[in-house]
């Protein structure tokens, strides 16, 4: 009788310490938060703010149900492949938030330097532009007096040029760094992931460096297509890269070796751009043309336009693929829309300059990808 009265006790105990270990997993579900009430949802969204806060959106309702505070100018915006960690480019204190999405608190802080813009993560790292030279504000008119003198003073002061600094997430250190261009802005890497692809506005190039040593490997001149190169993302479904111009009004596509192979015409001012989970579809945001514009990708040509806001940077994919979540910064508002429909579903207003938008689960955006990705 002793031995069933302990067997019983036992019994009871390990049930005990099951109930709770299974309550406190429920609470640690990766970039999930107990300030977020819903750890059984569909996921979130994280959207910068240049003049605000960063917003945690849940992807169950398209409500904002948090908001983070990381210091103004909050631009560039990546989240790590386990969805543990948030990191965000900080203008306003040249450095790089890294967030703890289970308390959504500051976990560090990592020195960049002057004017961090643009941030895509991969396997635990962080690449971070940075721009010394950069003036801020709207640019001059390409070919304008401005301009040219704007040219001349970078040339006669031999101006820095921009940088792509490498941060380890995980320990909070630089662990490298690569010269970019003038106002590198866009960030994306080669199939065999063992370079970086920029786009330098302020230079009219393109520049391919290799990741481990920071060399520059090749140039890509595109001043006889248009102005300010921007977007540029990697295809999952051919070997091949998309390239936008701001003020050429165009859309680039280059080969795996990086040569331009067609050029395509875009609406107003194209900046950010992003390929669908359905294979052969690209979406170009359309900053003045107030639209997400789409592209079958083997013709090259427009298939539509879907109505947007008002200078519209970065979307992403909901991770169903079913939905936009887009950041329209002079609009000051978050538009989500409806994929099959092509409309605006829900408008959140009076926001403070939205710029940047991912997901996790991860999705199809102009700042992200999914985890896994054919091309890799």
């Amino acid at each position: 009788m002793t031995n069933i009265k302990i067997l019983v006790e036992l019994s009871s105990k390990v049930r005990f310490l099951a109930l709770i270990l299974l309550s406190v997993s429920t609470f640690i579900l990766p970039g999930c938060s107990t300030e977020n009430n819903d750890v059984t949802g569909e996921g979130f969204a994280y959207i910068s703010s240049q003049n605000g806060n960063v917003l945690v959106m849940s992807l169950d309702n398209f409500e904002i149900v948090t908001e983070i505070k990381v210091g103004l100018g909050n631009r560039g915006i990546g989240i790590t492949e386990d969805g543990k960690k948030l990191v965000v480019a900080v203008k306003s204190t040249n450095d790089l938030a890294v967030i703890d999405l289970l308390t959504n608190k500051i976990e560090k802080r990592i020195f960049i330097g002057e004017n961090p813009e643009m941030v895509r993560v991969k396997d635990g790292k962080a690449f971070v532009t940075f721009e010394p030279a950069a003036i801020g504000g709207p640019p001059p008119k390409p070919g304008s007096d401005e301009a040219k003198a704007l040219t001349q003073k970078r040339v006669e002061e031999e101006e820095e040029e921009a940088k792509i600094a490498i941060v380890d997430i995980g320990t909070g250190k630089k662990v490298g760094e690569i010269d970019g261009g003038m106002e590198t802005e866009g960030i994306e890497f080669s199939f065999d992931e063992t370079k970086i692809i920029v786009t330098n506005e302020a230079d009219e190039n393109l520049s391919v460096h290799d990741i481990s040593t920071g060399k520059l490997i090749k140039k890509i001149d595109t001043s006889d297509l248009g102005n300010r190169p921007r977007g540029i993302k990697r295809s999952d479904s051919g070997k091949f890269y998309l390239a936008t111009l701001e003020y050429g009004n165009k859309l680039l596509k280059l080969n795996q070796n990086f040569e331009i192979i067609n050029v395509s015409a875009t609406g107003q001012v194209p900046y950010g751009i992003s390929f669908s989970k359905e294979d052969d579809l690209a979406y170009v945001a359309l900053s003045h043309g107030k639209a997400i514009e789409i592209f079958n990708t083997k013709s090259m040509e427009s298939v539509g336009k879907i109505p947007a806001g008002n200078r519209c940077w970065h979307f992403t994919f909901t991770p169903d693929n079913r939905r936009l979540i887009v950041a329209c910064g002079r609009s000051n508002d978050v538009l989500i829309i409806d994929v099959a429909s092509r409309s605006i579903e829900k408008r959140l207003e009076n926001l403070k300059m939205p710029w940047g938008v991912v997901t996790f689960p991860k999705s199809y955006g102009t700042l992200d990808t999914p985890h896994k990705r054919s091309g890799s």
